[in-house]
């Protein structure tokens, strides 16, 4: 059978999959090489050093030589290091430098490999998820998803959130610095809540999160920002939380992942004051599969299939939008939920800013 296949098969569309296959395979490699380069320190000792050599690097970084010298082969390799030849010598660039040694770039990318790390490692509860169809919490996955989504997105909220995001919506930023009532549900590590707190120190910012380890290190961090007195982070559900007369109700990268958005949708209708905005941030999709196919639709097409679906079945799975769901779907759980407006504020290529009022 296999010996038919290849002699029907079409050479030319072979070799693009196989060699779209190859260069998968290379950076999964080279991710590793990537993530050992960030926790090593060897990119940040790179930083505006000009060209060294393997064993000035390997001294400034407090590394064995011969194995620098095989992972900047790599570096090289992947154009995430400039060579040399003459001198033999290695140098990071300022561009290299915002995507792989500054970690206040909104570019910062080495953090995120540890989520397919932890894809990796999950893969055996994966398999099972499969063949049986439950669920597996955010909670059961491997400790490195919640790191690695954590970091993703603080830069990106970091870059874009205050400056952008907000400002994108109807009159929020003038409640905001007049004094508002912020509920930021699903908040995970915090890092959106802070970043709202910091610019408004007249309003008042309330984190909820079923994940207990997440609302822990939510309130380290508020309290590391100096804004712990204007942040509260509580374990709770999206369709529960306490509260009500919120002028803002934030909903970031979270929506997708429970088992019934509409009753959280619902519970914000309850929940926010007269007049007030719900603030919903979703992964960019367009409505249709045949028109995500990019490398971002991949990325969230395959962390929805282990992770966000997962645990949105793990959480009773009545409608599980999946991190692909497209903004129809997105309006019709509000619609369904009693709100009447509904509107796309503003998109990136990595996300969906959608604004809801009753």
């Amino acid at each position: 059978m296999a010996h038919t296949q290849s002699r029907t098969a079409d050479a030319a569309k072979l070799d693009q999959i196989v060699t779209r296959a190859i260069g998968d395979l290379s950076a999964g490699y080279g991710g590793v090489m990537v993530s050992l380069g960030h926790r090593l320190g060897l990119y940040k000792a790179m930083v505006e050093a000009g060209p060294l050599t393997s064993r000035e690097l390997a001294s400034r970084a407090g590394c064995a030589e011969r194995y620098v010298r095989e992972w900047l082969g790599s570096q090289v390799a992947g154009g995430y290091v400039a060579y040399h030849a003459i001198s033999d010598t290695y140098e990071l660039t300022p561009e290299q430098a915002l995507v792989l040694a500054d970690e206040d770039s909104p570019y910062f990318i080495p953090n995120a490999w540890a989520v397919p790390a932890s894809m990796w490692s999950d893969e055996e509860k994966a398999m099972e998820a499969f063949r049986t169809g439950k669920g597996i919490a955010w909670g059961d996955h491997d400790r490195r998803l919640f790191c690695g989504v954590a970091a993703f997105y603080r830069n990106a909220y970091r870059a874009s959130l205050v400056p952008e995001w907000l400002p994108a919506l109807d009159g929020v930023v003038e409640k905001l610095r007049a004094g508002a009532l912020v509920a930021d549900v699903g908040c995970g590590h915090g890092h959106s809540t802070v970043l709202m707190a910091e610019a408004f120190p007249a309003s008042e910012f309330l984190g909820f999160d079923t994940h207990q380890e997440s609302v822990t290190e939510a309130r380290k961090i508020a309290a590391e920002a100096g804004v712990a007195q204007r942040t509260a982070f509580t374990t709770a559900r999206a369709d529960d939380y306490p509260g009500a007369g919120y002028d803002l109700i934030c909903f970031f990268d979270c929506l997708h992942d429970m088992g019934d958005p509409v009753a959280a949708a619902a519970h914000a209708a309850k929940a926010i004051a007269p007049g007030g905005t719900v603030m919903l941030v979703e992964p960019f999709a367009h409505d249709h599969v045949e028109d995500n196919v990019s490398p971002v639709a991949r990325i969230y097409y395959a962390a929805s299939t282990t992770i966000c679906c997962a645990h949105a079945i793990s959480d009773g799975g009545r409608m599980v939008l999946g991190a692909q769901a497209g903004e129809a779907r997105l309006a019709d759980v509000f619609r369904k939920a009693g709100f009447t407006h509904f509107r796309r504020a503003l998109e990136t290529p990595f996300n969906l800013i959608l604004e809801a009022r009753l």
